[in-house]
């Protein structure tokens, strides 16, 4: 069972509050990233100046200076949050390299993708909360509530409030009607699974699980979630919330969708499922989900997460 009393929260955000930006793992793009900073100006947050790292391959830069990357802004007291440039995949890395037994203070980290290996990672070793929402260059560079880009309301939440007691519009649908309370835990679910059989493998007995991803077909999805449920990732669970998987369409007309997927192997478990989230990879304008507090899914209509404590102190 997950042990609230262990959890660490970072100070809540207010304005002039300062960002680093850092790049975990793949690059991106010089002028979304200008886009998310000009973003995160308009909301009243600062931003640091992005460190020039050497591109290897896919990777922003090589494992030894992401990790200094990581650690120099959580030792930087300028600094009052993290934010990931994109996802892409190389965040493991900084594993690989070591990361100290005793981090420094702990500050607000904002991403998701590739970025949920490192928030489980601090979860499981630190129980550090975390904050699963929009990058620089993946979401805040499109703009508050646009296509692509994200939800004001949810990151402001997420980050300054430092109530419980405010709640999340899913916007989905549900699969398996009910309520339920847990501590809000998850990510890309390929990450979420790759982390089976390692050291920070997530425990998500008592979990509101949070599962998302995109470009799988429905039957690569069909086999995370039957390796989730053999690894009994699945069955401690006490709610589902899923999003809604772009680029998954069926391979051949007619065929099995994604929604039919979870449906066959989730609703069974009896617990409340929304299905359809616009949560990591969306479309739509992507919702802030804070990790690592208490919360109540209610899976009704297009489904609620009812935050009961804040993922941030005053």
């Amino acid at each position: 069972m997950i042990a609230a009393a262990a959890v660490q929260k970072p100070k809540a955000l207010s304005r002039g509050s300062r960002f680093a930006p850092i790049a975990p793992a793949s690059p991106a793009k010089g002028d979304r990233i200008l886009a998310g900073k000009n973003a995160l100006d308009h909301l009243g947050f600062s931003v640091a100046p992005l460190r020039e790292l050497h591109a290897e391959g896919y990777f922003t830069g090589s494992a030894s200076e992401r990790r200094d990357e990581f650690l120099t802004a959580l030792n930087d007291p300028e600094v009052d949050a993290l934010i990931a440039t994109r996802g892409g995949y190389g965040s493991v890395y900084l594993l690989e390299e070591g990361l100290p037994a005793n981090l420094p203070t702990i500050k607000s980290l904002v991403g998701f993708s590739d970025l949920t290996t490192l928030q489980i990672y601090l979860w499981q070793t630190h129980r550090w909360t975390g904050f699963y929402g929009p990058m620089l260059a993946a979401g805040l560079d499109q703009g508050a509530g646009a296509l692509g880009g994200y939800d004001e309301v949810s990151f402001r939440n997420a980050l300054t409030s430092t109530s419980g007691g405010w709640t999340i519009p899913l916007q989905g649908e549900s699969l398996h009607n009910g309520s339920a309370e847990g501590i809000v835990l998850g990510g890309a679910m390929t990450l979420l699974e790759a982390t089976i059989g390692t050291p920070w493998e997530l425990d998500t007995d008592g979990a509101i699980l949070l599962l998302e991803d995109r470009a799988m077909k429905p039957y690569q999805i069909d086999r995370v979630l039957m390796h989730l449920k053999h690894a009994e990732k699945l069955s401690k669970a006490r709610g589902i919330v899923l999003g809604d998987f772009p680029e998954c369409e069926p391979p051949v007309s007619g065929g099995p969708s994604v929604r039919d997927v979870c449906a066959r192997i989730l609703a069974p478990l009896g617990v409340p499922i929304i299905f359809g989230a616009p949560v990591g990879h969306t479309a739509r304008a992507m919702l802030t989900i804070p990790l690592g507090v208490r919360a109540r899914l209610v899976s009704e209509g297009e489904g609620q997460l009812e935050i009961l404590e804040p993922a941030v102190t005053a």
